[in-house]
């Protein structure tokens, strides 16, 4: 059910979209090519807070008959404390171990039933649970969300049960895939607070060594109205669903403000090196990353355009240069991966065996001094801009706006984060508004082979290679 992290891994190509495609949201052009839209992205309908603490956002949309609700908490694995890693990520399994009047995994069969759909997922920096269902259904979601919040079972034996099932998730998405346990060395090296530094999933030795007590504890701190925002958003009255809110949600109880994490990231002292033999790679490759600024830092949308630019899609500059130009690498990525607190650029290539470590990794840092020295064409912002339009425009991925579940994420995140939905207009006009001078100055800034942290992969018959003979 979790999303992956570092899911632009294996993304596929996106193309340049016309202005054209995404009509139905009123994009234009300007005459000074910077691309407008009507605002707001999402209106809202109704914006309260209960008095246990829930902000709960309604945004009414009558085009099809259906309704979708997102509940996001202000819980991730920066919130957990040393030597209890994995726990936000444990939680999202045994939100679905049932509650008070839900069995056991009838959550899904509740929704499933009704023909809607569900799903969660685990990040560094937040929790969220959603249901999409037909709008006539809805009150269900409501009665499901509200249970498990206020009662869910926190046994011994759901415990045991999700705790192996964790386990083999670990081993079946981490441990057992190739380049894998290379990038969470990467983020485990990158970072120096080990609040951002430790991956979502935690360790085993950490949740073998967790009780029971400890998971009710984490359930009773993270897991309560004022720690959440929910967002329902489809063909419903505003006024008559403000009342079934009210019905399911008033009653439960508040809780004590949780702490919020210390997520303090000291700058780079100097490059960091290390190695890994991964006996699942079948080529060589690397990872680099770099400590880059939270969401909203005003470098934040230079590096939103930079990324497309250097690795989104095959007209992409690494693609062009390292898979079809030279020929020496099978895969090149980059990607931003964005956090409220300290977040990370990070880069990630798989090459063929016969160039060597350092002929890849100059042609690689060639293409980031070219970011650095030359303006990038107009040509290039243009389709940069068009894939972050894309984002949001189009009918598939996680926070489309053409999908109702893709808003009520959307408004949920955004509120909770921010306390105010409406940023979001103004973080994709910001990131529009990008110039060349902006990617050339970010590029200068956080590119730096000072500050640079490199995973070297090496696969198992490599790494016999250079281990002398006894």
């Amino acid at each position: 059910m979790t999303r992956k992290p570092l899911k632009w891994i294996a993304q596929t190509a996106l193309c340049a979209m016309s202005v054209a495609m995404i009509a139905s949201w009123a994009v234009t052009k300007s005459a000074t090519a910077t691309t407008t839209w009507q605002k707001p992205l999402i209106s809202v309908t109704r914006d309260f807070t209960l008095p246990n603490g829930l902000r709960v956002l309604l945004s009414e949309d009558h085009s099809v008959p259906v309704a979708a609700l997102a509940i996001v908490y202000d819980v991730g694995a920066r919130d957990e404390r040393k030597g209890r890693s994995g726990f936000a990520h444990f939680f999202e399994h045994m939100m679905f171990q049932g509650s008070e009047n839900v069995g056991k995994m009838d959550h899904f069969k509740y929704v499933e039933g009704a023909g809607g759909t569900l799903n969660a997922s685990t990040h560094p920096d937040f929790t969220n649970y959603f249901e999409k269902v037909p709008s006539n259904q809805i009150e269900l979601a409501l009665w499901l969300e509200s249970d498990r919040m206020r009662s869910l079972k926190v046994t011994p034996e759901n415990f045991k049960n999700q705790l192996e099932t964790v386990k083999e998730e670990k081993r079946q998405s981490i441990d057992n895939q190739p380049y894998m346990p290379a990038a969470i060395k990467l983020e485990e090296t990158l970072f120096d607070n080990w609040a951002n530094a430790h991956p979502v999933i935690g360790s085993f030795e950490d949740l073998d060594a967790a009780d029971v007590s400890d998971i009710k504890s984490f359930f009773k701190t993270y897991y309560a109205p004022n720690n959440a925002v929910m967002a329902i958003v489809g063909d419903f009255d505003a006024a008559n669903m403000q009342k079934m809110v009210e019905k399911y949600f008033a009653s439960i109880p508040k809780v004590a403000q949780p702490p919020k994490p210390d997520v303090t990231e000291a700058p780079a002292k100097g490059p960091k090196t290390v190695k890994v033999v991964d006996a699942h790679a079948k080529l060589p490759g690397f990872w680099m990353g770099w400590k880059a600024p939270h969401r909203r830092d005003p470098d934040t949308f230079a590096l939103t355009i930079l990324e497309k630019i250097l690795a989104s899609g095959d007209s992409s500059r690494l693609y062009q240069r390292m898979i079809k130009g030279d020929q020496v690498a099978i895969q090149a990525d980059a990607g931003y991966d964005v956090r409220r607190g300290p977040s990370a650029f990070e880069a990630f290539i798989v090459y063929k065996p016969e160039n060597s470590p350092q002929k890849v990794k100059d042609i690689f840092w060639s293409e980031l001094e070219k970011l650095q020295k030359e303006p990038v064409t107009a040509e290039e912002l243009e389709k940069a801009r068009n894939q972050v339009l894309r984002k949001y425009f189009s009918s598939g991925g996680y926070t489309s706006l053409q999908r109702s579940i893709g808003r009520a994420e959307l408004l949920a995140e955004y509120t909770l984060f921010y306390g105010d939905p409406k940023i979001m207009d103004e973080d994709l006009d910001a990131v529009l508004k990008v110039t060349p001078a902006d990617i050339q100055r970010v590029a200068k800034k956080y590119f730096d082979k000072n500050t640079v942290t490199t995973v070297d992969i090496e696969t198992v018959a490599a790494d016999k290679e250079t281990k002398p003979k006894s």
